[in-house]
């Protein structure tokens, strides 16, 4: 008996993703005219007869993206998982979108499910902890934010200059008069924190000057217990840079219970410069990171990536700027 064409035929010969193959004939808009003839020409040569009927059974399925967030508390992320959602939305696709709540068991089961259910493509923002639960992914995978998972090649990785932004903001404090400047928020030992911490650690040792690092999990309640504790044991610091916007926020909060004036005698600056750093008071000066122009970004790398089989370099830094506010005039 001769065997009968299938999907997967059309795509190996064609060259492209069985998801892309799918897309054609679904009659997505996402595709691009050009593979959309490809494709046809394709199912001519080789005789594949699409099965609408069957392929309804499917059709949940197709042009689905999956979205790992670790913490969708946190307005930053959330920020970055509407902007891709919307992007991916204005492409044709549908996104599932998952919240892990830094949970690496969590992060495995809703990776595996959505495997299970069938998305096209997945995009991470991985919790620490659990690099094997990348494993079973056979799709086009970017890991964004954080960088988890060593292998670059299979898993490309995206986030903005974090290092470099805390060099800039340094050396902003510096500027101003600041000496004394602490380093508050992130856990200990994670990739994160040693890299939104090595530009402020460099510039410090460069002029001489000494460090002081407070960690801990980056949140509002956090950083009031950062001001309480840089009023009562750290009398001499005149600047506090954060590993991110809640936590500077939170100390904004702190000082203004211990009436503590924030500006020009002590300064604060984030990181993230999420919409609450224009509604605290004062201002908060904070690193701009675009994260909504990162996750448009994301969004079409990801879709170059799995239309056309263009892989993403290993490793894609982004622009990082500061953003000047009252709180550190």
């Amino acid at each position: 008996m001769i065997r009968r064409p299938t999907i997967h035929d059309v795509a190996a010969a064609a060259g492209l993703s069985k998801s892309t193959v799918s897309l054609v004939l679904q009659g997505s808009p996402a595709v691009h005219a050009n593979t959309r003839m490809l494709v046809r020409k394709t199912m001519a040569d080789l005789g594949y007869v699409y099965n609408r009927a069957a392929a309804g059974l499917r059709s949940a399925k197709v042009g689905l993206i999956g979205l790992v967030i670790n913490d969708l508390r946190n307005p930053f992320f959330t920020e970055f998982a509407t902007s891709v959602q919307m992007a991916l939305s204005a492409r044709g696709y549908a996104t599932v979108i998952a919240n892990t709540d830094e949970d690496p068991v969590v992060q495995a089961q809703v990776i595996g499910s959505m495997i299970e259910h069938g998305v096209s493509a997945l995009v991470i923002s991985p919790t620490y902890g659990a690099p094997d639960a990348f494993a079973p992914v056979q799709v086009p995978t970017l890991q964004v934010l954080r960088h988890l998972h060593p292998d670059t090649q299979r898993f490309p990785f995206s986030a903005p200059d974090f290092a470099l932004g805390s060099r800039i903001a340094t050396l902003h404090l510096l500027a101003a008069g600041a000496r004394n400047i602490a380093f508050a928020g992130g856990l200990p030992g994670r990739a994160i924190t040693v890299e939104r911490m090595q530009g402020y650690v460099d510039v410090m040792q460069e002029n001489n000057l000494s460090t002081l690092a407070l960690p801990g999990r980056a949140s509002r309640a956090f950083g009031r217990q950062v001001a309480r504790t840089l009023a009562r044991d750290h009398g001499a610091v005149d600047a506090v840079l954060c590993f991110n916007d809640l936590t500077a926020l939170g100390i904004l909060a702190g000082c203004a219970e211990l009436g503590r004036a924030v500006g020009r005698e002590f300064r604060v600056v984030g990181c993230d410069d999420i919409e609450e750093c224009l509604q605290s008071f004062p201002n908060l000066t904070s690193l701009r990171c675009d994260i909504a122009g990162f996750g448009c970004q994301t969004a079409a790398t990801l879709l170059d990536w799995l239309e056309n089989g263009v892989s993403p370099q290993p490793e894609t830094r982004t622009p990082i700027s500061l953003v000047c506010r009252a709180s550190s005039p």
